[in-house]
């Protein structure tokens, strides 16, 4: 083993030292289901419809660009650090407190936002499942507050048991997710073979035009769709070898995903034109066409929705779990109060980061419902969480490309050549991100409205490092 080598283990020492109490609840089967939930986002297969025949190209492109290189670089800085926090442990270790903190910092308010969306979510999706008009929830406003009492308080609940409850969630949530995509990659062949359907071609390879449009829609297909094996990572002090069974669980879950989202977003054009798409809601616009050939559109639609549903609600509770190990992590390296850091003594789940998490994801979910009537709203909400990850991925590629060699990490040129092509895409999605795809009554308020939240919460971030930090650490 290098001197190189010897710092960073030395470095996390205090880290590994730390997990040794932790439970060792993740196999390498939970880590692949685990990986198929998060990456796989619904909603992402109605933007690639937006791109019609040519997504099969832009798809690859999105792989050879993106996929692949964040694949083979969680894999490496994991294989070398696998330390609970994930890339937080990685950011700090490699480019210091300071950085590691704001690249935490940004991976929960992403993971904050996505949360708070979930009681909305959840009775948007029930309402299109029972043919209710979308409107009875602006009607019923405590109902909706009812709702993200509840579902918060489950998700706190299942947190506290710890992943050896929470893992069963996320494993339901993955096989339920492939089931439905499953189904719907099946059903144009089987209205094929019926004469039902004709001329399918499940990967036209067709040249897409060099246009501003075809760059948003590839920067939103990569980003969006195919980010996500690190957060996994961030239970790595909760896994059974976690240096060599993540990397395994990526090899596997990788073409499976790749080939999920061609074949699937295939499916849906078989059905629905690019113009007619529902982007929120492709998947159960698709199926009910299809099903609708054989007179089972009501109620196929409906099962699907509610397992889309399932998709997001396992997927949040996933998400919730790991926002409160990040605090955890972070009251061990002394940038955060140590009440952070105090664990069940059963499960051994941090219960105070739980219960900040808690009350935070709860506070979040009612703004989100303050602003959910207005479109514009609701966009610069995903624009912003999305800019925060975008923030945390350019940590991601750089630690590879910049990190100094007495930190020992620096991989071979074909590696750090695809930390290089990552890093420019989500260079590029950034830039692309202030810019509306909604209608807005002014775009350059727009823009500046995304860029200084982003700015201001950065600004929020290093202020609490700042504060907090010091205070904390213990003196020499």
């Amino acid at each position: 083993m290098s001197a190189e080598q010897n710092t960073l283990d030395i470095a996390g020492a205090e880290v590994q030292a730390r997990s040794q109490v932790l439970r060792k609840e993740l196999g390498i089967a939970d880590l692949v289901l685990a990986q198929i939930l998060i990456v796989i986002v619904p909603e992402f297969f109605g933007t690639a419809v937006k791109a019609g025949p040519s997504h099969v190209i832009l798809w690859l492109l999105a792989i050879l660009l993106f996929f692949i290189p964040q694949a083979l670089v969680v894999a490496h800085l994991n294989r070398l650090m696998p330390l609970e926090g994930g890339l937080y442990e990685w950011a700090r270790l490699i480019f210091g407190d300071r950085m590691g903190f704001l690249v935490a910092w940004n991976m929960w308010l992403n993971t904050t936002v996505q949360v708070s969306q979930i009681a909305l979510v959840t009775t948007t999706y029930i309402s299109y499942a029972f043919g209710f008009d979308v409107a009875w929830i602006e009607s019923r406003p405590l109902l909706v507050v009812g709702a993200s009492i509840g579902l918060i308080a489950g998700m706190m609940l299942i947190a506290r048991l710890g992943l050896g409850v929470g893992k069963w969630v996320s494993n339901a949530g993955s096989v339920f997710t492939v089931l439905i995509l499953g189904v719907l990659i099946f059903l144009p062949y089987l209205l094929q073979h019926r004469g039902l359907l004709q001329h399918y071609r499940p990967l036209p390879l067709v040249v897409p035009p060099f246009t501003f449009f075809t760059l948003s829609i590839f920067s939103k297909m990569t980003f969006g769709a195919l980010s996500g094996f690190e957060m996994v990572a961030i239970f790595s002090g909760e896994t059974r070898n976690s240096g060599r069974n993540l990397a395994r669980s990526i090899l596997f879950t990788a073409p499976l995903i790749a080939l999920l989202y061609i074949l699937g977003t295939s499916a849906i054009l078989a059905f629905v034109s690019p113009d007619a798409i529902d982007v929120i809601g492709a998947i159960p616009q698709a199926l009910s066409r299809g099903f609708g050939a054989f007179g089972l559109a009501g109620p196929l639609a409906s099962v699907a929705i509610l397992l889309l549903l399932l998709n997001y609600l396992c997927s949040y509770t996933l998400y919730f779990s790991t926002n409160t190990r990040l605090p955890m992590v972070a009251g061990w390296d002394h940038l955060l109060p140590n009440w952070f850091s105090v664990l069940h003594a059963k499960y051994r789940t941090p219960v105070n980061s739980i219960l900040f998490m808690g009350g935070v994801a709860l506070a979040a979910s009612m703004a989100v419902l303050i602003g959910a009537k207005s479109q514009e709203s609701f966009v610069l909400l995903q624009i912003w969480s999305w800019s925060f990850y975008g923030l945390a991925y350019l940590a991601l590629f750089a630690i590879p490309l910049f990190a100094a060699k007495e930190k020992g990490i620096r991989p071979r040129a074909w590696l750090r050549a695809g930390a290089a092509t990552g890093f420019a895409v989500i260079l590029l999605f950034l830039i692309l991100a202030v810019l509306p795809i909604v209608p807005v009554a002014s775009i350059w308020k727009y823009s500046l409205k995304i860029a200084l939240v982003v700015i201001g919460a950065n600004f929020a971030g290093w202020m609490i490092y700042r504060t907090a930090g010091p205070a904390n650490r213990p003196s020499i």
